[in-house]
C-alpha cells in the first residue's frame, strides 16, 4: 500500500517533507485503500502528526497491543517497531499484521539475542529470566515473564525468594526493579540510546529555569 502511495512522488518519503497538500491527499487515498482492503491502522504515539491523524489508533505499545485483540477488520498495519508488531500478531493469531517499513527496528530489543537467554540458563538452571516487552518474539519465547514498565515490580515480587532472576534487556529499568524490589537481579547491559543521551545536568538546569514544573521520568532513563 505505501509503495502505492509514493510510487509518483518525487518528494522524500516522510511526511515532513511533503507539502500539506500532498499530504492530505494521501491521507486521503490511505483512508480509501484501508476501507476497501479491511485494513486497520495502528500507530505508535512518537509517529509524526500527518501518520496519527490517519491510525484509527494512537498509543504506546502497551496500549497498541491491547487494543490490536479488539479490531475487527482482518489486517492490521501496524505503524510502529517490529517487536510491537510481533505483540500484535502474537496476540491476535486470526489477523494478518504488517509492518509499512522493514526496516524499523529497536535498538535497545536488538541488544539480546535467544542465545544469550539459553546460556545464561545453562549456567542457573533453576534461574528465572524476566524480559520487556521490547524485546523480540524470539527472546520472548526464552523467556519465564513479559513486563511493561508499569507492572515490573509486581511480577518480580511474585517470583518466589532464592531463585536467580535475569532482567533483559534494559539495565536502567532492572536497575530501577531491583532498588524498588530489593531483590538479588542480574541486570542485562542493555539500553535505550534515546534514553541514554539524557544529561542529569540539563534537567537540573530546565529545573532552574521552571521551579514549579512538575518532573516526570520514565524508568527507562
Amino acid at each position: 500500500m505505501l509503495e502505492e502511495l509514493l510510487e509518483h512522488s518525487s518528494v522524500p518519503h516522510t511526511p515532513a517533507g511533503l507539502s500539506l497538500f500532498t499530504q492530505q491527499r494521501l491521507i486521503e487515498r490511505v483512508r480509501q485503500l484501508k476501507a476497501e482492503r479491511g485494513i486497520v491502522i495502528l500507530a505508535h504515539n512518537y509517529q509524526e502528526g500527518p501518520i496519527q491523524e490517519v491510525a484509527d489508533f494512537v498509543g504506546d505499545s502497551l496500549k497498541l497491543a491491547q487494543y490490536a485483540t479488539t479490531v475487527a477488520e482482518p489486517v492490521i498495519l501496524f505503524c510502529g517497531v517490529h517487536f510491537m508488531a510481533e505483540s500484535a500478531a502474537m496476540l491476535c493469531p486470526d489477523k494478518r499484521v504488517i509492518v509499512p517499513d522493514l526496516g524499523a527496528g529497536c535498538s535497545l530489543a536488538d541488544m539480546i539475542v535467544p542465545q544469550q537467554v539459553r546460556a545464561w540458563r545453562e549456567r542457573h538452571p533453576d534461574g528465572v529470566v524476566v524480559c520487556y516487552i521490547n524485546t523480540s518474539a524470539a527472546v520472548k519465547a526464552e523467556c519465564d515473564y513479559c513486563c511493561t514498565s508499569s507492572n515490573g515490580i509486581q511480577i518480580i515480587e511474585a517470583i518466589p525468594e532464592g531463585r536467580p532472576i535475569l532482567f533483559v534487556p534494559d539495565f536502567y529499568l532492572g536497575t530501577f526493579l531491583k532498588r524498588r524490589t530489593g531483590r538479588p537481579i542480574e541486570v542485562w547491559k542493555g539500553y535505550c540510546p534515546s534514553h541514554a543521551v539524557i544529561d542529569p545536568g540539563r534537567i537540573d538546569h530546565l529545573r532552574e529555569v521552571y521551579p514549579d514544573a512538575e518532573f516526570l521520568m520514565h524508568p527507562e532513563c
